[in-house]
């Protein structure tokens, strides 16, 4: 995979890149939008809390198919409110932290979940040269 930054246009304003070219013949592994959900139906409370139980869910599904983080080539978050970003954004750096090539990124504020007290969602796109 190679990070796609054009020097024409100005460069990405956080750990993210414009976009990611992916080689033929790659697998690829898409996920459903993960809310803060524990395997025991709780839900934690603030956006960062809720945004590291979607990445832990994410990177579960990944390793599932044999993939982690390092093979995410695109992350679509969604946060209730613009206070909720800076946690959100800390949970996506922690979780990238080390890892070269970044991901392409796109972050969206909605009016809400299926239940008021999830306040973030997130879903990726892996892929992974056999």
């Amino acid at each position: 995979m190679r990070m796609l930054s054009p020097p024409t246009i100005a460069p990405p304003f956080a750990a993210y890149a414009h976009g990611v070219e992916v080689p033929p013949g790659a697998r690829l592994v898409v996920t459903s939008g993960q809310l803060a959900l524990t395997a025991d139906g709780r839900v934690p409370e603030g956006a960062r809390a809720q945004a590291d139980l979607c990445f832990q869910n994410c990177t579960a599904i990944l390793a599932e198919a044999g993939m982690g983080p390092s093979d995410v080539i695109r992350i679509n978050a969604f946060v209730t409110d613009r206070a909720h970003m800076p946690g959100y954004m800390a949970a996506r750096d922690a979780w990238l932290a080390g890892i070269p090539r970044l991901p392409a990124s796109t972050l969206v504020i909605v009016s809400g979940f299926t239940r008021p007290e999830f306040l973030v969602e997130v879903e990726v796109t892996a892929a992974a040269i056999p």
